[in-house]
């Protein structure tokens, strides 16, 4: 039990407490980017729900049967988390950790809910994902409605009276959280100069910087992914813009480093609070650190939560999904990112986003 941690070594105890003499699997499906232009966040994802199925499967697995875990790739695109979620069904895989992108996660949602299949998306933040009466559609990240204020408060509180911008990427998860941002500013009296959207892929963007410019603006706030962020950090700098830029988790990759280099030092982000400096994680961190992974991104413990209070409800309730739902919504839960309960429509009751200051080697400090 050296690498357990106490609440891995908890989960344990219930999960092979009632015993079994034949042993079997249970399937669980991971579905996320595994190739694409933010394929760093299925990584995260997979991280925390490796170390998990690991911890669990150690230690006697569910009733004695193990986790066996099956890999599917969306490429974070709604089409292609439609076909992954049909072949999720076809392979008769009753449950499933992911999608990771919001986008890809309501698409593919539909199709679970329809056809029996139970998901908990450790990442997806747009609020219409569990907003339409799904009943087995879970989820151990919070709300763009919870990150949105997080974000205007902060920026109410340091850039009053400024110019701000905001910016987004015509997706879901991207349009979604800046137009909850724009909503929160304005109802705390703050005006927002420029709404506008971006394309997502494109690899110049100075025809944006310089309306940026001619709006004098002061701060900008993105939303979207950290490709795009990085390359409107780093045109922005060339261009002698002298802004504040802010993102939302989905910017806070380290990867943003690379594509931005020393613009990205100073970067202000949302981010889940840092559960690897927790120190009732302390045992974890160094398991995953010693797989040679790192446990400091958004997503790891989420992703490991999400399997562990999976395995939790099976234990209690079986391998039917509707009763798993049950489960989840009737318990609560001693995780990696704190004690969690699940509302009514499948969402986490509390979750904590803080405002984080990023440098250019990729590490994150709390923002003053």
């Amino acid at each position: 039990m050296q690498a357990l941690t106490k609440i891995a070594a908890a989960t344990v105890a219930l999960l092979i407490s009632h015993g079994a003499l034949a042993a079997g699997v249970v399937k669980v499906a991971y579905a996320g980017p595994q190739t694409g232009p933010v394929a760093q966040y299925g990584d995260m994802a997979y991280t925390g729900i490796e170390a998990a199925v690991n911890a669990i499967n150690k230690a006697g697995g569910i009733k004695g049967d193990k986790l066996e875990l099956v890999r599917y790739d969306d490429a974070c695109d709604p089409k292609q988390a439609v076909a992954v979620a049909n072949k999720v069904v076809n392979d008769k895989i009753k449950f499933v950790v992911g999608h990771v992108c919001s986008g890809a996660t309501q698409a593919a949602s539909d199709i679970y809910e329809d056809e029996g299949v139970l998901m908990i998306s450790p990442s997806a933040t747009a609020p219409a994902i569990t907003g339409r009466g799904h009943k087995l559609v879970f989820r151990t990240i919070g709300l763009d409605s919870m990150q949105a204020p997080v974000a205007a408060k902060y920026i109410a509180e340091k850039f009053k009276g400024k110019n701000i911008a905001v910016l987004h990427d015509k997706q879901q998860y991207g349009e979604g959280i800046a137009s909850e941002l724009k909503k929160e500013l304005e109802a705390k009296g703050l005006k927002v100069g420029l709404f506008e959207g971006i394309n997502a892929g494109d690899k110049d963007y100075n025809a944006i910087i310089t309306k940026l410019k001619r709006a004098n603006a002061d701060f900008v706030y993105f939303g979207g992914y950290h490709p795009e962020m990085g390359l409107l950090l780093r045109q922005a700098g060339q261009a002698g813009l002298k802004a504040q830029f802010m993102g939302p988790e989905g910017t806070g990759n380290k990867e943003i480093s690379a594509v931005a280099g020393d613009f990205s030092e100073g970067m202000l982000v949302t981010l889940p609070r840092l559960f690897d400096t927790d120190p009732k994680n302390k045992e974890l961190v160094e398991t995953i650190k010693a797989a040679g992974r790192d446990p400091s991104n958004a997503f790891v413990m989420p992703a490991y939560s999400a399997v562990q209070v999976l395995a939790e409800s099976i234990a209690k309730a079986g391998q039917d999904p509707a009763k798993v739902a049950e489960a989840l919504r009737a318990n609560t839960f001693d995780t990696p990112i704190g004690a969690i309960g699940f509302d009514a429509k499948g969402d986490l009751k509390n979750f904590d986003f803080v405002v984080l200051r990023w440098h250019k080697d990729g590490s994150k400090t709390v923002a003053e």
